[in-house]
């Protein structure tokens, strides 16, 4: 499973014209279920993205996570991020999970946030959507945790 995590001022999507959630500081999170994860890997996911330091201390270095900084999260389902780019000139999405299977780890990673008192805001799943950001930094990182073997 994997996390494109951006640190954001500000973050929104939006689906037909109808903002589905906003955020002002915190992380922007797209979401990307492979083949072979389970609700353990959605578990690990949530706990690696909750807790990654990346926004500034007192010193200003990256030392505190999204949690400790009081930041918002915004969590969107993105079918293309596990895409295999490797060879070609199209994304091979063969090592994605069926859609139903991706809904069902993504729903669990949005439910994992809120049982861990987090409120996201969510985009929704198989839907077109905007979205828009404001990048703090700029701060970007890619989050995998690998499905059991």
């Amino acid at each position: 499973m994997l996390a494109l995590i951006q640190r954001v001022t500000q973050a929104e999507v939006v689906v037909d014209s109808r903002s589905l959630g906003a955020i002002g500081p915190g992380l922007l999170v797209f979401v990307g279920v492979e083949r072979g994860d389970v609700q353990a890997t959605s578990t690990r996911l949530y706990e690696r993205v909750s807790g990654y330091r990346v926004f500034p201390d007192a010193q200003d270095r990256m030392n505190l996570s999204v949690t400790q900084a009081g930041g918002q999260l915004l969590l969107v389902p993105q079918f293309t991020l596990p895409a295999d780019t490797r060879k070609g000139m199209r994304p091979s999405l063969s090592t994605a999970a069926a859609p139903a299977e991706a809904e069902r780890l993504f729903e669990h990673f949005v439910e994992t946030a809120r049982a861990a008192g987090q409120q996201p805001q969510t985009g929704r799943f198989r839907s077109h959507m905007q979205v828009s950001l404001v990048n703090d930094g700029p701060v970007t990182f890619m989050l995998r945790v690998a499905p059991p073997a």
